[in-house]
């Protein structure tokens, strides 16, 4: 079988969709590797995420050419279409909520989708890119021949939204980077340590430090804890406008000292940045699928999340629940896992049993049976 992908983002994002991306093609390279995958991308670029795809020899990638290099953007909506390699493919497969036009009658189409947060939660975004978003995904899966949903909720979420054809759809989860795998070494974690300037324990959060992901909440809870147990948090993402309701809660709450904020972290690092945490808390009010914690509990930290949306998905049943609107709610769980070690490392069990359903070798499974069955 031959595939191409709609690659963009394995060549130019180094976080979610382009780690989403890398996470396939990989899998499929090493547990799929009898087919030829062909990554179709406007601009293809050395770089230590990519060269090691690139070096296997089932993987070829291919940018525009002629006319097109001045219009990559055409290129990639379009005139990919028209490249010579397409006529060989078996399957399409866009990994980021997109297809080009024109694609040959005989190609199999795929796409990914990941989330309609834009649609359902429109406030949160530019109406302009709201319009853009949701133009691009109609399109995508009224070409697609299945459409891909990386939780369960997105495909309600399609189902509900843009009335896409549940027959049409497929459920197939996504994993963490491999380099959550890897166990920091006490230099490398002393290195983080100083590097970021932590405490001995600390609360941990990662994200987008914007309000859907909802880390006011986590300081509101974390001054209903008893000061005898009130460790500091470290919010590690980058900065939006909601940073300033962040800080004057804390400021209004007294516990502008215990807030550790860090804006630019190495992706290199957060291997360390998690597997020191004490518990990672996501109190975040909707996710297509919610990466940060698998990360966490591949990292062996106990898991404090959202109820609804996809957070159960993600996290398995033994994860800590609380009401996101709710800071009593989160506080008690905080409270609960900063006293019961016992109840903290159930949790740490439990939790990385349930996500070995999101390894690399189950996923390029159920990819290769979306692929046979389109």
């Amino acid at each position: 079988m031959q595939v191409g992908f709609e690659a963009k983002r394995l060549f130019t994002n180094f976080t979610g969709l382009g780690n989403y991306s890398r996470f396939v093609v990989n899998a499929l390279s090493e547990f799929a590797p009898e087919n030829i995958y062909t990554l179709y991308s406007p601009k293809i670029k050395s770089h230590p995420e990519v060269d090691p795809i690139l070096a296997r020899t089932n993987i070829k990638a291919i940018g525009p050419t002629g006319g097109f290099t001045f219009f990559k953007g055409l290129w990639r909506s379009w005139g990919v279409s028209l490249s010579p390699s397409i006529q060989s493919l078996n399957i399409f497969h866009g990994l980021s909520q997109e297809l080009p036009s024109g694609l040959p009658k005989h190609i199999r189409k795929i796409v990914t989708v990941h989330d309609l947060i834009y649609i359902r939660y429109p406030k949160f975004y530019n109406p302009i890119d709201v319009a853009i978003y949701t133009a691009k995904v109609k399109s995508a899966c009224r070409i697609a021949d299945k459409v891909i949903a990386i939780s369960q909720q997105t495909a309600d979420d399609l189902i509900e939204f843009i009335k896409v054809d549940p027959a049409k759809i497929e459920v197939v989860y996504q994993g963490s980077h491999p380099i959550f795998k890897t166990k920091a070494s006490t230099q490398e974690k002393a290195i983080v340590k100083a590097k970021y300037n932590l405490p001995d324990e600390y609360i941990l959060n990662v994200g987008t430090i914007e309000e859907r992901k909802n880390v006011k909440r986590l300081v509101e809870a974390l001054a209903l804890l008893p000061e005898s147990i009130r460790i500091p948090v470290v919010i590690v993402g980058r900065a939006t406008d909601y940073l300033k309701e962040v800080i004057a809660c804390a400021q209004e709450r007294k516990v502008i000292d215990k807030i550790i904020l860090i804006h630019q972290a190495s992706f290199q690092d957060l291997p360390a940045l998690y597997q020191m945490a004490t518990v990672f808390v996501y109190p975040s009010l909707f996710e297509g699928f919610g990466i940060p914690l698998l990360e966490a509990i591949e990292s062996g930290v106990p898991v404090i999340t959202s109820q609804g949306s996809c957070f159960h998905e993600a996290a398995g049943p033994d994860a800590i629940y609380v009401d996101p609107n709710n800071a009593e709610s989160l506080g008690a769980a905080l409270n609960n896992v900063l006293t019961d070690s016992a109840l903290a490392e159930r949790v740490i069990s439990t939790s990385t049993k349930y996500i070995k359903r999101f390894e690399p070798q189950v996923i390029a499974s159920d990819l290769i049976r979306v692929y046979k069955n389109a």
